[in-house]
């Protein structure tokens, strides 16, 4: 805590949201989920894993109201099963392929799990104890499973696809087209499907549910922003998400983004990628606006906020292509505590876009679409 707090010692108001936000008062809604799993060792297992495998979404499902915050939660242990999956380069790929495009199926075995994974891959212990999930999963009421079940076989073909596809594992996404359907199928469908658990839960209304655009934006902007800001890390590890038809506008080998003598169109580059996923930025906040219950509300907002947070870090930021970097912790709890109402995340979004205008330089080939973006949101 004391070096989160020194982090952001010269910003007041950053270090009085750290200490607000450690010694708040528990919320009724953790306080009921407490209770719930005091008796429940099944369903505690599930919390736990979504403790251990989430960096970022684990406290704002456990803050959602009672009727989904389970559905959620199982859901994000679906997909993150699904996902571990997808991202383990040890696995041999017909027995990859297998496994994805049957996941749906595999959620309805009771007992089931898998022990396949190479000893390095992050989440494997979920799926060695997949069975906990898979009979939480089977506790939901029907509308609820149904929604997982159909978001995972459209997710997992997806997946498979992709994976058999011209763009092999290790290799680019050649287009922007590319880019935007892979994004699509790894957390557009997302969107749908927590549009779907909305609707079907009754905290929200069912139009929510039937605006596939406004949910596909919501997923993709985060999809888009992590794989920006990702960069290092997918290229130490042989991934390359970055469409060729961006980043070959001005280098020749992907990885050569990384070199001082190309500074210049790395700079240039990035801040392409960014324009990319500004364009996404009036659909959020278009389906924000429509969102009538509060934990639904700040369940979508505080991942939204972060994401236009990281695009003002990454933006002229060639750090990137050397290191992971991240918002100060300080900032993102200053930005939690803020995100309860339309008007704050509104604010919250146009000091961020403000900051990437400040930023975006007269002589960047994107100086003028650039601009444009920012006008779109401010």
């Amino acid at each position: 805590m004391l070096g989160v707090i020194l982090e952001s010692i010269t910003r007041p108001s950053e270090v009085a949201a750290l200490l607000q936000y450690k010694f708040a008062p528990k919320s009724s809604s953790t306080e009921r989920l407490k209770q719930s799993l005091a008796n429940d060792a099944s369903k505690k297992e599930c919390y736990k894993y979504l403790n251990m495998t989430s960096r970022s979404f684990a406290a704002v499902i456990q803050e959602l109201d009672d009727e989904l915050r389970d559905a959620v939660c199982l859901f994000y242990l679906v997909l993150r099963g699904l996902d571990t999956i997808e991202d383990d380069m040890t696995l041999n790929l017909d027995r990859k392929v297998e496994l994805l495009r049957s996941f749906d199926q595999i959620i309805y075995q009771k007992g089931w799990t898998f022990n396949e994974n190479g000893p390095n891959e992050k989440d494997r212990e979920l799926l060695v104890h997949f069975d906990v999930v898979i009979d939480e999963f089977l506790k939901l009421k029907p509308e609820f499973q149904k929604v997982i079940a159909n978001i995972t076989k459209l997710m997992g073909n997806g997946m498979a696809d992709y994976a058999t596809g011209e763009h092999r594992e290790n290799t680019s996404v050649a287009t922007v087209k590319d880019f935007d359907l892979y994004c699509h199928y790894v957390a557009g469908l997302v969107g749908y499907g927590l549009s779907d658990l909305f609707a079907a839960s009754g905290l929200e209304s069912k139009e929510i549910a039937e605006d596939k655009t406004l949910s596909n934006a919501m997923g993709v902007l985060l999809q888009k922003t992590n794989i920006i800001r990702d960069y290092r890390e997918d290229l130490d590890d042989g991934r390359q998400f970055w469409p060729r038809e961006i980043w070959g506008q001005y280098i020749d080998k992907f990885g050569d983004l990384t070199k001082p003598e190309n500074k210049d169109k790395a700079k240039h580059c990035l801040n392409h990628m960014v324009l990319n996923v500004l364009n996404h930025v009036p659909d959020s906040l278009t389906y924000l606006s429509r969102l009538r219950n509060q934990s639904v509300f700040n369940f979508c907002a505080i991942p939204q906020v972060m994401a236009i947070a990281t695009l003002a870090l990454v933006f002229n930021n060639l750090d990137i292509y050397q290191r992971n970097i991240k918002i100060r912790k300080g900032e993102a709890v200053k930005m939690i505590l803020q995100s309860t109402n339309m008007d704050n995340v509104i604010a919250i979004f146009r000091h961020y876009v403000f900051e990437i205008a400040k930023r975006n330089e007269a002589t960047d080939p994107n100086f003028m679409n650039i601009s444009m973006a920012v006008g779109r949101v401010s």
